[in-house]
């Protein structure tokens, strides 16, 4: 029985506690709730009535208050005491522990508070547009009245400087004063947001006008003044320069200048339609043009210099070149008796030849069409600039090709030089090995020799040749050099070793008799050299001297190279 008491109890306790924790909820949920409450009801509504009332209260904005104030005083008056009631209600609800009547209760007054607070950011909103329309209203019409005076006062001073535009430009002008009268009328009204109407569109218009008034006068300037002197002095410069054997028919100037003043005389009718966007688009590409004129008549005057310039020279060069390329051409034919060339280097002077007189021809043309006065001066200076490029690329090929073939009777005596020094070469090393006084010359030394001999051979051969092979000749004395050469080094390394071998045994006969290992060893070793295997027979002396006295292979070696240098 003692056990469900105590059961009982627990339970009732755990009840007790849930309770209590479920009405710290919905109480914490009631002071957020009163707290959405005082914030809406602190909105600076009153304030900005206020500010209203400072206004001119007629027509639309004594409309907009009247309905904002009853708004405003059904909140404050019915709706807020319903939340006040609606918040009792629920908080009485979690005194008595019926959380599900306060649940729904403070759902209810969480929509009745939006609710209200939509309704009063409405007001705030609707409150600001109007306060600023009229703020922005009385500054930007003040500017825009400011630049319509000075607009007025430009065009009436400055009348003939809008020609046919001044007329239009002056009614547009005049559009704006019935919508200044307006814009008053509806501000004495009360009638603040129509006024700001008024006002945007007062700015975009103004803008627009008082743009054409300050962009028409230089406008015209450009279409009646500079540009129609610009084509005067185009027509008098293509006069002037036709005069004195300019071919500029290829240019159309004429055509072309005839058709911009019909484009300027079109540019007027637009500027009095006040199409000033078009227009200026149009003179632009106008100004463009003429530029480009000025450029091209330029371009021909600059032309002209250089082909008076270089056109004689370039006559002399050509003779000059075909002089040359003709002596190259049998220089060639001189040159092949005695030397073989590859059939590319045979073919550059018939090239070259055939190059020279396309160039020629091309020359005799231009100078042909120079005389005629029919080609323009730009056409012919670029067909002159071909001409020379062209023509030095010829003059440097056969300079080139005459250097190599200058270059193949140098070579020849180079090579039958080096012949010379490799024979002298082939003799030193043979006189060296023989006064080594060494026992034999091993056979892979003789092979070697034989070999550089016969390389030597070889490029003797070839350069008895007719005609001579210059490429042939040089390939074989390359190899016949490498030959020689390490013939040479490899009988210098024979004779060391030989004297170093010698040496060596001369050095450990003195401690033979007491070293039976030694003895041994180096016996051995003057087996090897005896055998003419000196390569071996130094390995097998230097390691048993080495081994029996640790150093003494450094002092050998002084001696020998000593004893190698009087060889």
């Amino acid at each position: 029985m003692m056990e469900y008491i105590i059961i009982a109890v627990i339970i009732l306790l755990a009840i007790t506690i849930i309770g209590f924790m479920f009405r710290k909820k919905h109480l914490a949920e009631i002071e957020r709730l009163e707290q959405l409450k005082l914030q809406i009801q602190n909105k600076p509504i009153l304030e900005e009535l206020t500010k209203v009332k400072q206004l001119n209260l007629n027509g639309q904005t004594e409309e907009m208050f009247e309905r904002w104030r009853n708004v405003w005083t059904e909140i404050m008056d019915v709706h807020i005491p319903k939340i006040d009631a609606s918040l009792y209600d629920a908080e009485e609800a979690i005194n008595r522990f019926r959380f599900s009547k306060a649940s729904k209760l403070e759902q209810d007054t969480e929509v009745k508070i939006d609710n209200v607070d939509q309704e009063m950011n409405t007001i705030l909103v609707e409150l600001e547009e109007l306060i600023g329309s009229e703020e922005k209203n009385r500054s930007e019409i003040d500017l825009i009245q400011e630049k319509y005076l000075r607009a007025r006062k430009n065009l009436l001073a400055h009348q003939q400087t809008y020609g046919a535009a001044g007329q239009p430009l002056e009614k547009k002008l005049e559009s704006f004063i019935p919508l200044f009268d307006e814009y008053e009328k509806l501000t004495d009204e009360g009638n603040y947001l129509k006024a700001r109407e008024i006002v945007i569109n007062l700015s975009s218009e103004g803008e627009e006008a008082f743009l054409l008034v300050d962009d028409i006068p230089p406008l015209l300037v450009e279409v009646q003044t500079k540009i129609p002197s610009h084509v005067a002095e185009l027509r008098q410069g293509k006069v002037e320069m036709e005069e004195n054997s300019y071919y500029l028919g290829h240019l159309e100037l004429t055509l072309q200048l005839d058709e911009i003043e019909e484009e300027l005389a079109a540019i007027k009718g637009n500027i009095a339609n006040l199409e000033i966007v078009q227009s200026k688009i149009a003179v632009e590409k106008i100004k463009d043009r003429i530029d480009s004129f000025y450029e091209m008549l330029e371009k021909e005057v600059e032309a002209k210099h250089y082909v008076d310039e270089y056109c004689i020279e370039t006559e002399r060069h050509l003779e000059v070149v075909a002089r040359d390329t003709q002596e190259m051409e049998e220089e060639s034919r001189y040159v092949q008796h005695s030397y073989k060339i590859s059939e590319n280097e045979a073919a550059i002077p018939k090239s070259c030849m055939d190059k020279m007189e396309q160039l020629a021809k091309r020359f005799e043309l231009l100078v042909s069409r120079l005389k005629e006065d029919q080609s323009a001066y730009s056409s012919l200076q670029e067909e002159l600039i071909h001409i020379r490029e062209d023509l030095s690329i010829v003059d440097s090929t056969q300079i080139d090709f005459m250097t190599a073939l200058k270059s193949l009777r140098i070579d020849e005596n180079n090579a039958r030089a080096t012949v010379e020094q490799l024979k002298r070469k082939l003799q030193e090393t043979d006189r060296l090995l023989h006064k080594a006084n060494i026992p034999g010359i091993p056979e892979d030394m003789d092979v070697r020799l034989e070999e550089a001999e016969e390389q030597l051979f070889v490029t003797i051969q070839t350069l008895r040749e007719i005609p001579l092979n210059i490429k042939l000749v040089d390939n074989y004395l390359e190899q016949a050099e490498k030959s020689v050469n390490e013939g040479y080094e490899k009988a210098i390394e024979l004779v060391e070793n030989v004297l170093l071998i010698e040496r060596i045994i001369q050095y450990g006969n003195r401690y033979r008799k007491s070293d039976l290992q030694l003895d041994a060893k180096l016996e051995e070793a003057e087996e090897s050299f005896r055998q003419l295997r000196y390569t071996k027979a130094l390995e097998e002396a230097a390691t048993a001297v080495e081994n029996f006295e640790p150093g003494s292979m450094k002092q050998i070696e002084v001696l020998v190279k000593e004893d190698a240098a009087e060889i």
